[in-house]
């Protein structure tokens, strides 16, 4: 008899390709060496944090520090520094009250999933879209419901969206600055979405939750601005973490914003703060906490991104690989030569260079490209981009 259970089972067959590819690069540096390999697997940020981080660690080290328990929403000052901070970046007047503190922007999705989804509620999605989204509603008896985006920019389908919302739709997730594409949506996608929203609530009788998973806001580019969605829709709750923009991403720190607009908004609050304990979370971080709240309004060096970025978009037009240039993050979702992604990533693979297939993002026929990566391991990757390409050409 197994000893996991057979959805789990079922799980580490469907499990995230960006492991498997990260799992497929430690083989082959093993074989080949490091410096041999150039790795876009995995979305890991590698840029040290701001010097406030550096700052506040020091203040930490004295002895007189205590970090027990504290409220499962989070110490009462991180939220209130939090909430000021917000409300100049969302638009809106956020109260510390409005804010769970979690063990990073998937803990506080699970933590909103947990709080709202009945089982056989639908999560819906943009497609290509973040692979964890489908196991966390699953989590909870929800299914998620991926919804193709527009292939020429990965902009919103709004026909789409509203066609495939229904009696079962709950939640609404979108990820703007995006990963895998790095498409930023546009305040016209996001009011026309709020207005499609409003709508189908009223037809179907329930608030469908709009949730905008915002861990990438602080990194874009060309000037792209993010629209904050806390004007345009009552019923959204922000997701967001610390994780890339102060480069904490292995101390988990994030937190959720339930909308200061949102009717009846103390039931939904209520809500996580108890799931954000009974999934054994309990509270976030003491440490991130307090590093997070020293450091608010810093973030690392996104010049080194902006080169990265462009040195990534010479290698693939080198190439002569299509792409959309990415508006914010640190990914690009090139199209395949070919058509097949699988085929295209095992080529790169015997080039030595590792990248995501679409198919892990629900796209297939695209690839997904990491580029938080040291500018030379970009630029050395080059030839394989090339020789790969050309066995498609």
């Amino acid at each position: 008899m197994a000893v996991i259970a057979s959805h789990i089972q079922n799980y580490l067959e469907r499990s995230s390709w960006i492991r498997k590819m990260f799992e497929t690069g430690a083989e082959l540096k093993s074989r080949h060496g490091a410096e041999a390999v150039c790795d876009f697997s995995l979305g890991n940020p590698d840029l040290a944090p701001p010097e406030e981080v550096f700052s506040a660690l020091e203040q930490l080290t004295r002895r007189d520090q205590r970090f027990g328990y504290m409220p499962n929403s989070g110490y009462p000052e991180t939220r209130e520094a939090l909430a000021a901070f917000l409300t100049k970046e969302q638009g809106a007047a956020v109260e510390a009250q409005d804010v769970v503190l979690t063990c990073g922007a998937a803990g506080a999705l699970n933590s909103v999933f947990r709080a709202v989804l009945e089982p056989g509620d639908e999560v819906l999605c943009p497609a290509p879209f973040f692979v964890e989204y489908a196991f966390y509603a699953e989590n909870f008896g929800g299914r998620l419901c991926p919804v193709s985006s527009r292939a020429e920019d990965f902009s919103l389908d709004m026909d789409a969206m509203a066609r495939a919302i229904g009696p079962k739709t709950r939640v609404v997730l979108i990820n703007s600055p995006h990963n895998p594409t790095g498409r930023v949506y546009a305040a016209e996608e996001l009011r026309a979405l709020a207005e499609i929203l409003t709508v189908k609530s009223r037809t179907f009788g329930r608030d469908i939750l709009l949730i905008s998973d915002e861990p990438y806001r602080f990194l874009t580019y060309d000037g792209t601005p993010v629209p904050s969605l806390l004007p345009l829709y009552p019923f959204t709750v922000v997701v967001s973490s610390f994780s890339k923009s102060l480069g904490l991403a292995g101390e988990r720190i994030g937190y959720a914003l339930v909308n200061p607009a949102m009717p009846d908004k103390q039931n939904l609050l209520a809500g996580l703060v108890l799931t954000n304990r009974i999934l054994g979370f309990v509270n976030a971080p003491a440490l991130g906490q307090r590093l997070a709240q020293q450091a608010l309004g810093a973030r690392v060096d996104v010049s080194v991104y902006f080169r990265r970025r462009q040195a990534m978009a010479e290698v693939l037009k080198g190439a002569g690989i299509s792409f959309f240039m990415p508006q914010g993050a640190f990914y690009f979702f090139p199209q395949a030569p070919g058509g097949d992604d699988l085929a295209f990533v095992r080529v790169l693979q015997e080039e030595l260079v590792l990248a995501v297939p679409g198919k892990g993002f629900g796209f297939p026929g695209y690839f997904r490209l990491a580029f938080c990566v040291d500018e030379s391991i970009i630029r050395r990757s080059a030839p394989g981009f090339k020789k790969a390409a050309a066995v498609f050409g």
